[in-house]
């Protein structure tokens, strides 16, 4: 059997609808990842349940990195391992220069053997997590784990490019389970990463919503925080999926340049689910795939979002 390596999907020319599907068994990549590298274009394939194959990862005892990005740093205690863990937080391009790496670092509260901030786009910190992974690793195999979109592949790719002999590419998008199967990586004869699917976060929007949503809410660029003084009873509308109803309060918005904000002066019907929270001071609301809002004062919330879509509160990690 000969995988695609692409997203690690085997290699089929019977039918079309199943994962792997290439005209030419000759191919390297099916025909779904051929059109995401060469014409980004996305067939999205049905969610499925990866969690056998973490617990079979598991069980090897090898190094995990557990990677994941600034907007979706929420339920990584969830992720319960028995194997010695580095946790990989991606996308430092896509950071406010406001942050204190460290401090962001050192209020991530999760039990790990070693945290550090990357960018992949940058090239920021490889040396540093190459050597980390050099000092932990048990073996040649090291695993890659997270949620769908944290830039796992396109983690793995820069490692290739930086230490490796052969030239080789996973397929990367900003779309959900592009990587399909387990995809082993010789990066040299020290290493070898192994790219798993991405965990699929029920509740996160990146899977509930229509493409073009998906690429108004992904970050392509440096977040700039959003603050709001509000004085009386006022509304924050985010394009039509989210609201918040608050009355004088101060808050900061991190979420991806170029959503439509706007602030209103009066109630209004309002077709979203709607939610009766608090948000204490110095707390985050989290809308999972979204992102967060940071609340300076005790505030009473009611709160407006799409069906399905799930949030949490945690104390502020800024």
């Amino acid at each position: 059997m000969i995988k695609c390596v692409g997203c690690g999907a085997i290699l089929q020319d019977k039918d079309p609808n199943i994962d792997g599907y290439t005209s030419n068994l000759k191919n390297s990549l099916c025909e779904r990842c051929f059109n995401i590298q060469h014409y980004n274009k996305y067939l999205r394939v049905p969610d499925k349940d990866y969690s056998q194959i973490i617990k079979k990862i598991d069980s090897k005892g090898d190094l995990i990195l557990l990677v994941t990005d600034f907007l979706n740093l929420y339920n990584l205690d969830d992720l319960k391992f028995n194997s010695p863990v580095i946790l990989v937080v991606t996308k430092a391009d896509l950071l406010p220069r406001s942050i204190n790496y460290q401090h962001l670092l050192d209020n991530i509260k999760v039990d790990v053997i070693g945290k550090i901030i990357v960018s992949s786009k940058n090239n920021y910190h490889f040396d540093e997590l190459y050597n980390l992974i050099l000092k932990y690793k048990k073996s040649q195999n090291v695993y890659v784990i997270g949620y769908t979109n944290a830039g796992k592949s396109t983690l793995i790719n820069k490692f290739l490019k930086n230490y490796g002999a052969n030239v080789g590419k996973i397929t990367v998008s900003n779309l959900p389970s592009t990587t399909l199967d387990i995809i082993e990586n010789k990066v040299n004869d020290d290493l070898i990463l192994i790219d798993t699917p991405g965990l699929l976060d029920k509740g996160s929007m990146a899977l509930k919503v229509p493409f073009d949503v998906l690429k108004k809410i992904t970050p392509k660029k440096e977040i700039r925080p959003i603050s709001y003084q509000i004085k009386g009873f006022q509304s924050l509308l985010v394009e039509d999926f989210l609201r918040l109803d608050m009355q004088d309060t101060n808050i900061i918005c991190y979420m991806a340049n170029g959503l439509d904000f706007r602030r209103v002066y009066q109630k209004k019907n309002c077709n979203l689910k709607h939610y009766d929270i608090c948000v204490k001071k110095n707390h985050d609301l989290v809308i999972k795939g979204l992102g967060f809002i940071t609340f300076k004062k005790d505030t009473k919330v009611d709160l407006w979002l799409l069906e399905n879509i799930d949030f949490l509160i945690r104390e502020s990690i800024i």
